[in-house]
């Protein structure tokens, strides 16, 4: 049996009972970062011999946990902190496990985009986890631009070195949105700033912590009722536009596709 484990994000006292006890059950442990999980260990008196997998050596050590896992073994996996295999290598351990016919048990427990979001005072029917988003810049705007026209509550995960930048450049391309900053979950000193993106910009000052970034989804205006598609795209083309201007316009204004207006139009003979 392959465990996906959960461990506290900052609050110790987050630890849940069966977590601690399939962690002093199982044969190996497959932490991604062997020291922070060491303490954790620890402080539970738990003594299960602990093997590194991270994103360095997932493919080299992703084999030997399925060979003891095919061996009859069961195995634990645990993130730095909250639920394994969110932006997380685990993620691949899993896929390989599935391949070879391993059983997966989840142990829930802790997260942080979910615990974030409970909190924000957005809305919670309907989201979208993006996880963190490129480093580059050319490759990070490519990202957030296909996300900019998502109408879902969108959760990030940001480094504070990032966040700034992170936060301008989302203002550019989201619109000066509501956002939610949830700053060191469950510690000491956890915190959530909530306002418009360029409000949460100026306050922000140096950013500390580890960072959770909410924007709500996209609104799309209604267009006027008394207006409908094939009137506005007649509009266009008596203002001088050519038809795929036309086209193009119109499927802004009614949040709909080309393909669509064309196909609309073709029926209506226009």
């Amino acid at each position: 049996m392959l465990y996906l484990c959960a461990t506290p994000i900052g609050n110790l006292e987050d630890m849940t009972f069966r977590a601690i006890k399939i962690l002093r059950e199982v044969n190996l442990i497959a932490a991604e970062d062997t020291r922070r999980t060491r303490k954790l260990l620890t402080h539970f008196e738990i003594h299960t011999p602990m093997i590194r997998f991270d994103e360095n050596c997932k493919e080299s050590v992703g084999e030997k946990i399925l060979q003891r896992l095919l061996a009859g073994e069961s195995v634990a996996v645990v993130s730095d902190a909250g639920l394994p295999a969110i932006s997380d290598p685990g993620a691949d351990l899993v896929k390989l496990a599935i391949d070879n016919g391993i059983k997966i048990c989840p142990i829930p427990g802790a997260n942080a985009a979910l615990s974030a979001l409970i909190c924000s005072g957005l809305d919670t029917s309907k989201f979208l986890f993006a996880g963190f988003a490129p480093k580059t810049k050319k490759n990070r705007r490519e990202f957030l631009q296909k996300l900019s026209a998502s109408e879902e509550t969108i959760i990030f995960y940001e480094a504070p070195h990032r966040l700034k930048i992170f936060m301008e450049e989302l203002a550019e391309i989201f619109g000066d949105r509501q956002a939610v900053l949830a700053r060191e979950l469950t510690k000491i000193h956890e915190e959530f700033l909530r306002g418009k993106i360029s409000e949460l910009i100026k306050n922000l000052g140096e950013p500390r912590g580890e960072f959770v970034v909410l924007i709500e989804g996209k609104k799309f205006s209604e267009p006027p009722p008394e207006e409908n598609l094939s009137d506005f795209y007649k509009k266009l083309l008596e203002q001088g536009l050519d038809k795929k201007s036309a086209m193009r316009e119109a499927a802004k204004k009614f949040n709909v596709s080309r393909r669509d207006i064309y196909n609309k139009l073709i029926k209506e003979e226009i």
